[in-house]
């Protein structure tokens, strides 16, 4: 204690240390970025390598293998997912998190350098990426204008992509909505015919005339000169100009023979914004980036471009996340500002306005304290970090009241306030270090959670831990110096005689409640045995109720969102206007109900994502905003219910529409994956099982990965007659494109644009075809010669995509629960069909999604609360030196458990595993705090006073324990409480919203933690004083003398 001592008598400087703490604090809070939830975002790299014309067999083959082989074998590698497409093959690889994203980049890309010498020389190079794990964009630009010229749009759209991308925390901006642009040259085949041109001699005309030519140097007497060919093509003019042969009339030209245009591409993708077309700049964020900044830098840098912009284009942001993010931030910080209030008000009216400000004021350094570390740890501000700012609020005050209210008793006797303080640090610190300690033994088990929901369950634990610790510097070392400055010795008549009947006096002669509870103390303590029974066959009476007639278990918890998705899925070769006819209907039927805001709608291919498992018939994805949750009457869920029923009968598509869940897991309720080498039977075993969910009942939206069923025309060479002619396959297989896509010949890139433009040439549209290929005609040893001679064609069965995991081909069978349907009873029904219907041997069956996590996160939450009892043990055996009143203490948890499981059963709430759970492990380190206290209480009495017997002794210590424990107990409550409802109030703001974001995220925890501290406390105080009385009674029972023993060992 001399640090104490010492730390009092320089009053000052303790008081400027802790203002500069303060101080340091409202810096660090200041500098921490916002964000609405935490950064969970494992490394994910993409590898991609285009090869025109292959096809998805070939894909795996000749691309994917061997990448797979390289990449598997790098360190961290958690998962390998390819899919190989038509001209395309990408692989999208899983990096443990703690793993850093710039490393796992590298190691990719070394390991595709490896694999680059096995891929076929006509691969273009493979790109490696960093890609954001992230669903959602972290706010999209988009460019409208109905007067404008497609051209101009594009240009404005293109400058701007080019800004937002050089900001340092822009991962990526794609742009969406836009078409290619292509110079055309469209073979006119009558003046073809006329110059007696083949068309292989115009395609080798155009190869042979964009070259760039080094002519190497060139001495001479007045010096060394560089000497160069021009011959790239630099503009439309110059493809014009392209000579093919001579004629009689002078030189024929590409210009001669074919129609020359600067034109775009046909549509592969198309975007809109509440129906109005657009071009769109979907901008990711990095993944340490925040996104409130990003969106901030975003705005500046587009509003900076605004004067250069052509008049009639129109910017706007949509899907900020920005203000998403500082609307829950705000939210939160208020709830924390009330529930501070409500602690304030509380320990002022128990303690005294002056015990009451020294108490609360280690509040406000607390927090501010755990600011520091979690700023120190580079952790932003998210509703995380506040929670557990909040779920700390209620217990960093315990150390407080414990010193405070001792020192109180010390000054009722007597002592000065120096005195009373000192002598409260030296009594109190040991029980006041114990309680803190095991209430962090806790929660240091979550902080080790593996895996994507440990990461974003840890900054719970680690901001207990910061505030916590701050708590327990200012109850040992602030509190008693301010409370020897401003300690009232000097105390009214009543509070003095209170304090020294709570000392000395007969506990059952205390006024109030303080000797209610004395006196029915002593009547249970009278028949200890009957009461520990009782307790004993409540508690089992609990536990077989919850297991019988409990609500059933989830994984996470639904929760209130502002944002959704609707996909919108059509099986056959649609064109893109087909498309969009039957997107409009649907886009029509979503803005039409009156709580969405925007609806974001892109048609076609978006890119690549980190999302592999997009449905092979999806033709259209709509992101959805909603008017925040205090703006509309209805849930998120109920709008989206909503908006499917008024999609369900359109005509040959399929609506799915849900909510952007707030947390763990992301996706659809179940998942099925099936993994084989042999492909027939996985196909077979996908769809059976599709079936038998179909006919199971209670799930909507299944959809599969499998490929859809469909045809594509094989061009097949009969290469015994294709030698006889001596045709060379690669004239054939250009004279094949010329009635398909087009011959790419060249590319150059004009002036008025950053982009490369493709040079076609392909046969006007009256020309293309199937039965156009009859009349291709290709040169030959022989001649010119009909393609038909040689080749034939043929309509075969269609494989869009081909899927890998690990090495190994995958299809997945996903479904949603229906409402009011718990996913994980539907699983244990698919399980059970499973059973008398398993799957071949041949095909390995996985649960994906939520139900793989929910059972690897129930068997880490059996494991963290196991540990955290060892860890809470090994920890009050030190203080106590007695086995037994370490188990006692640890009672606290049972009935804590089972006072959860009572609250859920009486409320017919579901068990959350992730919610719940955290509830339940931190409710172990909360309620040991009272046990703790009342033991040591009871242990110093004995001591001290001797001649009492264990049952007076046990009810005078709970008595000196009852406003404490009742303290204690009420903030905690009273500042989860609310959200425990489903309500939050902000006093700041000024808003209480019923079911909103906040509420919705935190009830399960919250309610956890108010059902099973307010049981285990009202048992505490019966329970505690029973067994420390019980042994003694068993040992009086076999003792003829009469001797009490305590209970010690």
């Amino acid at each position: 204690m001399k640090l104490l001592e010492s730390a009092i008598q320089r009053n000052r400087s303790t008081i400027c240390l802790m203002l500069l703490i303060v101080l340091i604090g409202i810096v660090a809070r200041a500098a921490m970025t916002i964000e609405s939830s935490p950064e969970v975002n494992p490394p994910f790299v993409i590898v991609q390598v285009t090869h025109e014309g292959i096809s998805p067999e070939d894909g795996v083959r000749l691309l994917v293998r061997p990448l797979e082989k390289e990449i598997r074998a790098v360190e961290g590698v958690v998962e390998v997912i390819a899919v190989a497409r038509e001209s395309l093959a990408y692989i999208v690889i899983e990096f443990d998190s703690a793993i850093g994203v710039d490393d796992a980049v590298d190691d990719i890309r070394n390991a595709v350098e490896r694999a680059r010498a096995e891929l076929p020389r006509d691969a273009d190079e493979p790109t490696v990426e960093e890609v954001s794990a992230q669903p959602f964009p972290t706010i999209v630009v988009t460019l409208s204008g109905e007067q404008v010229n497609e051209r101009v749009l594009l240009r404005s759209a293109e400058l701007l992509k080019r800004k937002i991308e050089s900001i340092p925390e822009v991962l990526g901006a794609d742009l969406h909505g836009n078409r290619e642009e292509v110079v055309e040259a469209v073979i006119d085949p009558v003046r073809l015919e006329h110059y007696q041109i083949t068309s292989a001699e115009l395609i080798n005309a155009v190869l042979g005339n964009n070259l760039l030519i080094p002519a190497g140097e060139l001495e001479t007497n007045r010096g060394r000169f560089s000497v160069k060919v021009p011959g790239l093509i630099e503009t439309a003019q110059d493809v014009y100009e392209i000579p093919l042969k001579k004629s009689r009339d002078g030189v024929v030209t590409l210009g001669a023979v074919t129609d020359i245009r600067r034109t775009f591409k046909d549509a592969v993708s198309y975007t809109s914004i509440n129906g109005r077309p657009g071009l769109a700049i979907n901008v990711e964020k990095r993944n340490d980036a925040s996104s409130v900044d990003v969106a901030d830098r975003v705005r500046e840098v587009v509003q900076a471009e605004f004067g250069v912009l052509p008049q009639g284009i129109t910017v706007e942001f949509v899907f900020d996340q920005s203000d998403f993010a500082r609307d829950m931030v705000s939210e939160m910080q208020g709830n924390i500002l009330t529930a501070m209030l409500l602690v304030m008000i509380i320990v002022v009216a128990a303690l005294g306005f002056r015990s009451g400000i020294l108490v609360g004021l280690g509040v406000p350094f607390s927090l501010l304290f755990g600011s520091i570390i979690t700023w120190y740890l580079g952790y932003s501000f998210n509703f995380m970090v506040m929670f557990g700012m909040l779920l700390a609020l209620g217990m960093l005050i315990d150390g407080s009241i414990v010193i405070t209210e001792f020192a109180d008793r010390k000054m009722a006797e007597g002592l000065s306030a120096r005195e009373s303080y000192i002598a409260s640090v030296s009594r109190m610190f040991w029980p006041v270090v114990a309680s803190t300690a095991t209430t962090l033994a806790a929660f240091l088990p979550i902080m080790l959670w593996p895996g994507v929901v440990g990461d974003f369950m840890r900054y719970l634990p680690v901001t207990v831990f910061a505030v916590l610790a701050g708590s327990l510097l200012y109850a040992l070392f602030f509190a008693p110096v301010l409370g020897s400055l401003f300690g009232k010795s000097a105390m009214d008549a009543s509070t003095r005689n209170y304090l020294s009947q709570l000392e000395d006096g007969l506990p059952r002669a205390l006024p109030g409640i303080t000797g209610w509870y004395a006196r029915i103390l002593e009547k249970v303590l009278q028949r200890p045995l009957g009461g520990f029974l009782t307790t004993i066959a409540i508690l089992v009476a609990i536990f077989i109720g919850f297991v019988n007639f409990g609500a059933g278990v989830e994984f996470f918890t639904d929760t209130e969102e502002q944002y959704g998705n609707v996909e919108i899925r059509a099986q056959g070769n649609l064109s893109m206007e087909e498309k969009k006819a039957l997107v409009v209907q649907v886009e029509r039927a979503v803005l039409s109900v009156p709580e969405v805001r925007i609806a974001h709608t892109t048609i076609g291919s978006g890119g690549i994502s980190g999302n592999s498992d997009r449905s092979p018939d999806q033709i259209a994805n709509m992101l959805v905003e909603l008017y925040p949750a205090e703006e509309r009457e209805r849930r998120s869920r109920d709008i989206f219910a909503d908006i499917r029923s008024r999609t369900s009968d359109f005509a040959g598509i399929k609506v799915t529409a849900n909510v952007m869940e707030g947390g763990p897991p992301v996706g659809k309720d179940i998942v099925l994956e099936l993994r084989s080498q042999n492909y027939e039977q996985l196909l077979l075993e996908t769809w059976r099982l599709h079936r038998a969910m179909e006919e199971i009942g209670g799930l909507r939206d299944i959809v599969n990965t499998a490929p859809l069923p469909g045809i594509e025309w094989e061009v097949k060479v009969d290469r015994a007659k294709a030698a006889l002619y001596g045709a060379d396959l690669t004239e054939v297989g250009r004279a094949v494109q010329l009635v398909t896509n087009g011959v790419r010949v060249a590319e150059y890139r004009p002036d008025d644009t950053d982009e490369e433009v493709d040079i076609r040439i392909r046969y006007p549209r009256s020309a293309r075809g199937i039965a156009a290929l009859d009349q291709l005609k290709v040169n030959t040893v022989q001649g010119t010669v009909p393609i038909s001679s040689f080749v034939h064609t043929e309509a075969m069965p269609k494989v869009d995509k081909i899927e890998r995991i690990d090495g190994i081909t995958r299809m997945q069978i996903k479904a949603d629960a229906q409402e009011g349907i718990l996913p994980d009873d539907k699983v244990k029904e698919i399980r059970k069909w499973l059973q008398s219907n398993p799957v071949d041997n041949r095909v390995e069956l996985l649960f994906r999604g939520a139900d793989e996590e929910q059972n690897e996160s129930f068997q880490f939450l059996g494991i963290a609360f196991l540990l955290a009892l060892f860890l809470m043990f090994i920890l009050l055996v030190t203080q106590f030196n007695s086995f037994y009143q370490s188990l006692l203490v640890l009672s606290s948890v049972i009935m804590s458990t089972l006072g959860v499981m009572f609250g859920l059963l009486i409320t017919q709430s579901t068990f959350s595993v992730i919610m719940t759970g955290v509830g339940i492990v931190a409710l172990a380190g909360i309620v040991v705090n009272n046990n703790i206290v009342l033991i040591d209480t009871y242990n110093f009495v004995r001591k001290n006073e001797p001649s009492l017997t264990p049952t007076e002794a046990a009810v005078k210590a709970s008595t000196q324990r009852l406003r404490p424990v009742f303290l204690t107990t009420a903030t905690t409550i009273l500042g989860l409480l609310p959200l425990a409802l489903g309500v939050s109030v902000d006093m700041v703001g000024r808003n209480i919203v019923v079911d909103g974001v906040i509420a919705s995220f935190w009830v399960k925890l919250a309610s956890a933690i108010v059902y099973g501290l307010t049981f285990s406390t009202l048992l505490t105080l019966l329970v505690t004083p029973i067994m420390l009385v019980l042994p003694g009674r068993s040992k009086k029972r076999g003792n003829p003398e009469g001797v009490i023993e305590s209970v010690t060992s």
